[in-house]
């Protein structure tokens, strides 16, 4: 029997078939093999994408999107797979043991390198933790771009989990969706020279907070004397807010889905839903 998952996800899909084939709810429900077949064209189409970029797009045209102030992000998004799943690349079978399917393994003294290992459930998750003394876990990193003046999000991106897939997927969404000079706030993690430097060549005056922890900022005096400074490192902290309805309302505290495609999919459609929600609450209330 399907499980109580399966029966909301195919749900989710219908209804959301039905609405971009304007159909109406009470409808006869899709094939279950219609349903799967469509679900690859929805990814090779890259629906979830053109579907955000309405959403958007609809903000701009009411005039509801700062067009040189924006913030930048990263989170953790923890795979659809399990830590047992990550075995060296070159077993063939794991190991034999008692426990059946869910048998007890024992990691003390591997050491689980990304060249050396890999999940037999989620290829493409890697193992990662963005701080000190927290477990690592197979994820992906999620990225987003707000504007500062509703915290509406401009783009979002969906990358490998390492160490620099935070800057490098920051300038991807620049490319994308931002167009002229423009400020960028980001936390310390974003405080390097060749970041600030390629912020600088894209004309983006880069507002991000300074980590001098043992080391020197790349962002210098001339930045952080002015008030727009002050006022990008208050306004960055909006993206945690959609950050946290990603995760309550969207469900991203645990991927649903596996392999990047997908993933990226979901995060796509999540943002594209608290955008709406969003600009709902801006409508202005009927007289």
């Amino acid at each position: 029997m399907r499980s109580e998952r399966q029966f909301c996800e195919q749900l989710r899909y219908n209804l959301l078939f039905k609405w971009f084939l304007d159909l109406n709810v009470d409808d006869a429900p899709f094939n279950a093999t219609t349903f799967s077949k469509n679900r690859a064209r929805l990814l090779e189409a890259d629906v979830a994408r053109t579907f955000f970029a309405e959403v958007v797009d609809e903000a701009r045209r009411r005039r509801l999107m700062s067009a040189e102030h924006f913030s930048v992000d990263g989170t953790l998004l923890e795979a659809w797979a399990s830590l047992k799943s990550d075995r060296p690349r070159d077993e063939q079978e794991p190991p034999a043991g008692a426990g059946g399917r869910n048998a007890a393994v024992d990691f003390r003294g591997q050491r689980l390198r990304r060249e050396t290992h890999a999940s037999r459930t989620d290829a493409e998750a890697q193992l990662y933790t963005k701080g000190s003394g927290q477990a690592a876990t197979l994820s992906y990193l999620g990225h987003a771009l707000t504007e500062n003046r509703h915290g509406l999000v401009v783009d979002v991106e969906l990358t490998e989990a390492d160490g620099s897939g935070e800057r490098a997927a920051a300038l991807t969404m620049l490319d994308r969706s931002v167009a002229g000079r423009a400020t960028l706030g980001a936390d310390r993690a974003y405080d390097t020279r060749a970041f600030v430097a390629a912020l600088r060549a894209r004309g983006v005056t880069p507002h991000v907070a300074r980590n001098a922890r043992g080391r020197r900022s790349a962002i210098d005096g001339r930045t952080t004397r002015h008030p727009g400074y002050r006022q990008s490192q208050r306004q960055r902290k909006r993206v945690e807010e959609v950050f946290g309805w990603l995760n309550t309302v969207g469900g991203g505290r645990k991927l649903r889905y596996v392999g990047r495609a997908r993933n990226r999919a979901w995060l796509e459609l999540t943002a594209a839903a608290s955008n709406l929600v969003r600009l709902a609450r801006l409508a202005p209330v009927p007289a």
